[in-house]
């Protein structure tokens, strides 16, 4: 690449991530490399004693419980969980909430499931590399150490009255044992470190009055605690500057609720404090107003509804509020979510960069299935998701509503959300979604203008998911990019020029986006700035015409300022090709064949399974498509 291409690519980072990111990511990669950084981190601190057992239990800060024995949920030992739990006894984990992994028993905390490759226990967090085609997806070491299992061990331990605090604790211990403080990949994302923060914390809770809860293995996990929450202080602005996602909500929270819940730590005040008011300032700026999320993804979205669900119960539980700007976007979430679900078995679109996160898992509800994370927070919020009956998750928040309505509640017709650029229609058989938006935030995925399409409870027309953030060039440049969407390309130009990892150059903007109806259709109307690196003022208008009732829409693509060299593909994706008819053509009424072949699909992370491609190309500048279902 010429030095010229080079700077103007520099110069469109600039302008799309801002001054402020370009020094903090300098200063901080500069401390980085010279061992400043390192310096902050200390490895080896010495063990202290900050919390003992008895001031712990005798503390006035109240949890969501206040111990095994004190709950009252409704028991349900249901066999599917009894499966569960003699799996991770056996070191068989569910990774990412769709891949089963056999581990086996006492697994190597340093190792890579996935490729085999071993960490160095004692090499500082700060050398350890994020990104490696030795060691693969490090998403892999991390996913057990966030310890989200614990919640299946602890619920069945609940529901089958079976006591499983020698387990659960010797897993903590395990953990502590393998990993020196600030060494190794366990220390390298603060996110992971929070979550175990806060994982460990409901364990503590739980075995509250269990024999196997000694001071001597509480002094272990107290000191681990302390130093973990320290580490996430200490770099909390590279998540507010550089990443500014569901990771700075996720340690912002952890913060507050550690200075929250062990008040006895050495700046427990402070933490609780900025971690507060940190936590307000990313809702107010990662929430949109009308609900909508920056990272356009609906599972990160979700993410957050978890995250906001802790923070906002354990204030009101502790005598805290939050102020209205984070109790009015948390239901506007709730809302927004709501109405992109699919009623016959909560699953949405899956729309956007979809790592498995599923943070608190408190239910036997397939991952996909929003009700419960949505019903927890709207209950804790006191207002209504629409939804039918009570899931459990809600009874281990402490705050259960009155019984609800068996069935769930009309929720049709039209929603736009134009802060995010989401545009929905909902009728009794059929949910359709459409993105139109601006991107002022990082994009993940080229995939402005995808629709998605539902019928009757399936998902006729989808969003291939992310599979794997660290994989091959071409995997991940299909599914980040436009190829993988229900949407045009140029050749093989994506909507947005991919640079190195989550970075896009000339992101996409919308000109234009509606949403209304006429007496037989519903019709959406989006164009966005697009393909600025295959040519100039190149623009992409979509018309979707629904009509009413039935399971048929008419969808017109048109690019203007198409260089004439370059062709245009539209491109659907399907699991179900034998339920649908297309009828496509150009401007001037030539019938176009569809190209057919195997695509790729991925409704978990790090599952691949294959789905079905339809392309209609054109060299001219526009292709009008109906489709009708055959069902």
């Amino acid at each position: 690449m010429s030095s010229w291409k080079t700077l103007q690519k520099g110069m469109k980072v600039v302008h799309n991530m801002g001054w402020r990111y370009i020094a903090f990511r300098s200063v901080y990669e500069l401390n980085r490399r010279t061992g400043r950084l390192k310096k902050r981190f200390p490895g080896t601190p010495a063990k202290v004693r900050y919390l003992s057992l008895d001031s712990w239990k005798n503390q006035s800060v109240k949890f969501f419980f206040g111990s095994r024995e004190e709950l009252t949920i409704p028991r349900n030992p249901e066999a599917g969980l009894a499966t569960r739990y003699k799996e991770i006894k056996a070191g068989k984990l569910l990774f990412f909430n769709g891949k089963m992994i056999d581990l086996g028993i006492d697994s190597d905390w340093m190792r890579n499931p996935d490729s085999g490759f071993v960490y160095e226990r004692d090499k500082h967090w700060t050398e350890i590399e994020d990104y490696s085609k030795k060691a693969g997806d490090i998403k892999f070491v991390w996913e057990r150490a966030r310890f989200a299992y614990l919640y299946d061990v602890i619920r069945y331990d609940y529901h089958f009255k079976e006591d499983c605090a020698a387990f659960v604790l010797s897993n903590i211990l395990s953990w502590i044992k393998g990993n020196k403080v600030n060494c190794g990949p366990h220390y390298k994302c603060s996110q992971e470190i929070s979550l175990r923060v806060l994982n460990w914390t409901f364990a503590l809770y739980y075995y509250r009055n269990s024999a196997h809860l000694t001071e001597q293995v509480f002094e272990e996990i107290q000191h681990a605690i302390y130093w973990q929450l320290h580490h996430v202080y200490e770099n909390i602005h590279f998540s507010r500057i550089a990443v500014r996602n569901n990771h700075a909500i996720t340690e912002t929270l952890a913060l507050y609720l550690g200075g929250l819940l062990y008040p006895a730590f050495p700046n427990a005040a402070m933490w609780k404090e900025k971690g507060r008011k940190w936590l307000i300032q990313e809702v107010e700026y990662q929430i949109y107003p009308d609900g909508s999320y920056l990272q356009f993804s609906m599972n990160y979205h979700r993410v957050v509804v978890q995250l906001l669900t802790w923070g906002i119960r354990l204030g009101e539980l502790n005598g805290e509020s939050f102020p209205a700007v984070v109790t009015e976007r948390a239901e506007k979430s709730v809302q927004f979510l709501r109405s992109c679900m699919n009623d016959s078995n909560g699953w949405l679109p899956n729309y956007g960069a979809n790592d498995g996160a599923l943070f608190f898992r408190l239910n036997n509800q397939q991952y996909r299935d929003y009700r419960p994370q949505l019903q927890a927070l709207a209950v804790v919020l006191d207002t209504d998701a629409a939804l039918p009956g009570i899931y459990e998750d809600v009874y281990w928040y402490g705050k259960i509503p009155a019984e609800t309505e068996v069935a769930p509640k009309e929720l049709n017709g039209l929603f736009s959300y134009p802060d995010g650029g989401f545009y929905l229609c909902r009728e009794q058989d059929t949910l359709t979604f459409l993105r139109c938006g601006d991107h002022r935030d990082r994009p993940s995925q080229a995939d402005n203008l995808h629709l998605d399409i539902w019928y009757k409870g399936e998902n006729i027309l989808m969003d291939a998911g992310s599979y794997k953030y660290n994989t091959n060039d071409q995997t991940l440049r299909y599914f980040m990019g436009t190829a993988s969407h229900n949407t045009v390309m140029l050749d093989d130009y994506d909507q947005m020029e991919k640079g190195p990892r989550f970075i896009w150059y000339n992101w996409t903007q919308s000109k234009n986006a509606s949403l209304y109806e006429t007496t037989d259709e519903y019709i959406w109307e989006g164009i966005i700035s697009a393909f600025q690196h295959a040519g100039p003022d190149i623009t992409h208008r979509r018309v979707v015409k629904k009509k009413k009732g039935e399971p048929f829409w008419r969808v017109e693509d048109y690019i203007m300022n198409k260089p004439p060299l370059l062709r245009m593909r539209q491109l659907w994706h399907t699991t179900l090709p034998k339920a649908i008819t297309w009828k496509a053509r150009d401007l001037q009424g030539n019938v176009l064949k569809a190209e057919e072949r195997t695509g790729a699909y991925s409704s978990l992370y790090g599952v691949r399974e294959e789905s079905r491609e339809f392309i209609f190309t054109t060299d001219q500048y526009a292709i009008i498509t109906e489709i009708s279902l055959n069902r």
